[in-house]
């Protein structure tokens, strides 16, 4: 087995999915601007910087979803897809995807799967492991299901995902881990072939230090 994971926001993507979902919802007027807009600028910064409390930004994110129906998330979804998320995909993304065409490839992301599992779906990426908003009813209930995929918790994610097809790390011949930032750290860390992405300031130093390629999706 050969895994291709791939980070989404500000690797696949030029720009954060997450913060421009909320930023969508204000300019839609679905959030209130003034409170929202400076919330969702603090946890983007804590996010950047490594000292984002999960828990507390899920909180924050997914409380908005069990708002609404279904049906009007979706076509918000939709019209955010063509707006926000489209103009977004780095000029060298689909060109680094084709490369992994005949390897196992998985999106895996902090963000939630209501945001990013129609930006797999467009990209063409068979696998997405995402933070998850529980549901009941079909209603998001705004509280996160299970462990969140972030730091340390990709891997965890990662491990469930290889013991649900009856797999495990042991079994997996090569592997690789795109990512820009620092709080991926522990996969990036686990991988055969890390890669840093257009990276932060904190990870790049690092990918230095230990000779990992680094490398720009974004073109000139």
């Amino acid at each position: 087995m050969r895994l291709a994971l791939f980070d989404l926001d500000n690797t696949l993507l030029a720009g954060d999915s997450d913060f421009e979902w909320a930023q969508y919802l204000i300019e839609r007027g679905v959030l209130d601007g003034e409170v929202h807009a400076a919330r969702n600028q603090t946890f983007y910064d804590q996010y950047k910087a490594g000292t984002l409390d999960i828990h507390e930004f899920l909180d924050f994110q997914l409380k908005p979803l069990a708002r609404h129906d279904r049906a009007q998330l979706d076509a918000w979804h939709t019209d955010f897809m063509q707006r926000k998320v489209l103009p977004m995909v780095a000029a060298g993304t689909r060109a680094l995807l084709d490369r992994h065409r005949e390897h196992i490839r998985i999106i895996i992301t902090a963000t939630n799967s209501f945001v990013t599992a129609p930006i797999a779906h467009h990209l063409g990426v068979e696998h997405l492991i995402a933070t998850e908003p529980e549901q009941h009813a079909g209603r998001f209930t705004g509280r996160v299901a299970g462990i969140p995929a972030f730091k340390d918790g990709k891997v965890a994610r990662l491990e469930q995902w290889l013991a649900n097809r009856g797999s495990a790390w042991a079994m997996v011949q090569e592997s690789w881990f795109y990512s820009d930032s620092i709080n991926d750290l522990p996969l990036l860390a686990l991988v055969h072939h890390p890669v840093a992405v257009d990276p932060d300031t904190a990870l790049r130093a690092h990918a230095a230090r230990h000779a990992w390629p680094v490398i720009s999706l974004r073109g000139s």
